[in-house]
């Protein structure tokens, strides 16, 4: 079974309001310059940033956050942001790998950006609603 894609946009302004809650002012995550400098193909959002958004994907699924009961992650490629007004999208898809008698749902989860991968060995743990 797979779940409904999720799909999340993400531009300049959203890196500036992240830092700003976050504190990760780097300026690979908002300077041009400075991450073609040390090898990015430009900008890139955050990784955690990212993390988030498909976090915001399975909540979204589970119908509440406290229904996440496990959720990791390891990044794959970053998430390069045009600095125009229509950013790039992320696009979020999950399959069900497995349903426990305990009522748990475990998740293969993925993320692309650009047709690439952005995540990988993505997984999570939500509690079946009931």
């Amino acid at each position: 079974m797979e779940l409904p894609v999720r799909t999340y946009r993400v531009t300049r302004a959203d890196l500036v309001r992240y830092a700003g809650a976050s504190g990760d002012f780097n300026p690979i995550h908002w300077n041009d310059r400075v991450a073609t400098s040390v090898g990015l193909p430009g900008v890139i959002a955050h990784g955690m940033f990212t993390m988030a958004l498909v976090g915001r994907a399975l909540t979204e699924w589970a119908g509440t956050a406290d229904a996440v009961v496990e959720y990791g992650v390891r990044f794959a490629r970053p998430v390069v942001v045009p600095n125009d007004d229509e950013g790039t999208e992320i696009e979020v898809s999950a399959k069900v790998r497995e349903v426990t008698e305990d009522g748990l749902t475990r998740l293969d989860v993925t993320a692309v950006c650009q047709g690439e991968k952005v995540l990988s060995q993505a997984r999570a743990t939500v509690r079946t609603r009931g």
